[in-house]
């Protein structure tokens, strides 16, 4: 039931302003119909920023509807706007390089946000990726967890474990470069450093079998905790910011998507992992270890106060975008398989609501 297909900007404020007036009453979904806006406000993800963007530019080319404004927060960043409630003082869609957490729904319940639509774009992997003027590198996961764990196993042969002691690549794994250890990486705040954990410095941490029979708190604080010595440098959400400085520094290393490395291939090179280069094939096929699938999410209730959210949604799922040959291919998304791409387009059409595993 999609909506008719003309409707005079004067229309859709009237639409709005009833909608907001009929939610008055809501306690802290009370919003001012003086603040209707008629345009898509969307907050989240730096990895999916760009692929956002272009969506974005193409829906507001096609005339209908203002093109939505976008801003790159991080993923969880994102996800804590979303969730502060309905009313158009709050965004209407969030971008994320993770899925959203069973803790970050409750959070959205809390402040009246019930109904969410989740929407599985297609995949992408983290790099680590140094500039073109240097040395490749080619690591294993131990390689990262080494270099990057706040607290490693003890070099001695020692029980326990002790703070970092590694300050150059070749300490760990003398094949690589002889170059200081140096990362400039996500902040806390952005789901691509959360994926980073998961998939690298979990997966690097798993190789002492001391650190992998970890339970609970203290398994995670092992194998999610980074070094605080400056070895590893908070660079912001601004990825392009990054390879800039990566092509300053030759020797240091950069993590971040692989759209960015796709967009700056004449300027930085991706390091192997496992053996495992990363490109289109190897994401796609899951080979490359540290391949992750990107979302964003839209509030319900919001599909009928703003203008061009469901338009929205049909330009972001139909194949000229995120097909196998679609303009989101071009900017480095790896598509969703075709029978993932129907299943999930089936569900944008429902506005059907997130259900997340009892496990999750």
């Amino acid at each position: 039931m999609g909506l008719p297909r003309k409707r005079s900007p004067s229309l859709y404020r009237l639409l709005a302003v009833t909608a907001v007036i009929g939610t008055a009453g809501c306690g802290s979904d009370r919003v001012d119909a003086q603040q209707v806006r008629d345009y898509i406000s969307i907050v989240g993800s730096s990895t999916v920023y760009p692929f956002a963007t272009v969506v974005a530019e193409n829906f507001g080319r096609a005339g209908r509807f203002k093109t939505p404004k976008i801003e790159s927060t991080g993923s969880g960043g994102g996800i804590k706007l979303f969730c502060d409630g309905i009313g158009v003082q709050h965004p209407d869609v969030t971008n994320s390089s993770r899925r959203i957490l069973a803790s970050e729904v409750a959070a959205c319940a809390a402040n009246g946000v019930t109904e969410i639509v989740e929407v599985k774009i297609g995949y992408d992997g983290i790099v680590l990726a140094n500039a073109k003027s240097a040395a490749p590198f080619e690591l294993t996961l131990r390689d990262v967890f080494l270099a990057l764990a706040k607290n490693v196993p003890n070099p001695s042969g020692g029980a326990g474990t002790v703070p970092n002691p590694y300050q150059r690549w070749t300490q760990i794994n003398k094949a690589l470069p002889d170059v200081s250890i140096e990362v400039l990486g996500p902040p806390p705040t952005s789901g691509t450093r959360d994926a980073f954990l998961e998939l690298a410095m979990e997966g690097g941490c798993k190789a002492f079998p001391a650190l992998a029979a970890l339970k609970g708190d203290d398994y995670r604080a092992a194998c999610h905790t980074l070094r605080e010595d400056g070895r590893y440098i908070d660079a912001g959400e601004n990825d392009n910011l990054i390879v800039q400085k990566l092509e300053a520094n030759p020797r240091a290393l950069g993590i971040f998507g692989y759209s960015f490395l796709e967009q700056n291939a004449d300027k930085v090179q991706g390091a192997a992992v496992g053996g495992v280069a990363p490109d289109f094939d190897t994401i796609a096929d899951s080979t490359y270890p540290i391949s992750r699938p990107l979302y964003f999410y839209v509030k319900k209730a919001h599909v009928s106060l703003i203008p061009g959210i469901r338009e929205y949604l049909t330009e972001f799922t139909s194949d000229s975008a995120w097909g196998d040959f679609g303009y989101l291919s071009e900017k480095g998304l790896v598509p969703l398989a075709e029978d993932e791409r129907r299943e999930v387009a089936a569900a944008v059409r429902s506005l059907a609501s997130l259900q997340l595993p009892a496990a999750h």
